[in-house]
């Protein structure tokens, strides 16, 4: 049997709901637009809307949108349920206020309710942007930090250690996994 040349992949599409050649398959022309004008606008708010710095700023927002596109490709794993999102964000803000008050009190009371140590929290999502949000946002929250991830548990460091921190956490990440359109250990 001779060798055959192996066959060219196919032409991408380019017109419409085409897409764009990238390393590990296309990326749909829609997604790379989204961003270019999202580091644009950027581009618009940091230079207060110069008009010399248009061509630079178009320059460069279609530099970082290529650049960002190669570094953190699109996840095709369900899409983002802005209700869902906009609850968590709400809640977020609502859980900031408290914790913080909550802080604050145990920082000023004079018997010091403090119990600090580390729990553990079984994590749900993948590795990834998803598990990386999660682990901000509860570093971000005013007596908890995201301490070390091994073996399928985060590892979280509280100001009390009474507290259900661990069950909080789960039920964090499990509203997390919903408002991005994912059951949880779904996808990257």
């Amino acid at each position: 049997m001779p060798d055959q040349p192996a066959a060219a992949p196919a032409p991408m599409p380019r017109a419409g709901g085409g897409a764009i050649r990238r390393r590990g398959g296309p990326v749909p022309w829609r997604t790379a637009a989204w961003r270019t004008v999202l580091f644009a606008s950027l581009w618009l708010i940091l230079t207060e809307g110069d008009a010399g710095a248009w061509l630079p700023g178009l320059l460069a927002a279609a530099a970082a949108a290529w650049a960002s596109l190669r570094l953190l490709p699109p996840q095709q794993a369900g899409r983002v349920r802005l209700p869902a999102l906009a609850g968590l964000v709400l809640r977020f803000l609502r859980r900031s206020v408290l914790a913080g008050l909550d802080v604050a009190w145990r920082a000023l009371s004079p018997r010091m309710p403090l119990d600090p140590g580390f729990v553990a929290c079984p994590l749900r999502l993948p590795p990834g942007p998803a598990c990386n949000a999660f682990t901000a946002e509860l570093s971000l929250l005013p007596g908890t930090l995201a301490a070390g991830m091994a073996g399928g548990r985060l590892t979280i460091h509280c100001l009390d250690r009474r507290q259900d921190v661990a069950a909080e956490a789960e039920a964090e990440q499990a509203r997390l996994a919903a408002a991005l359109g994912r059951a949880e250990g779904e996808g990257p």
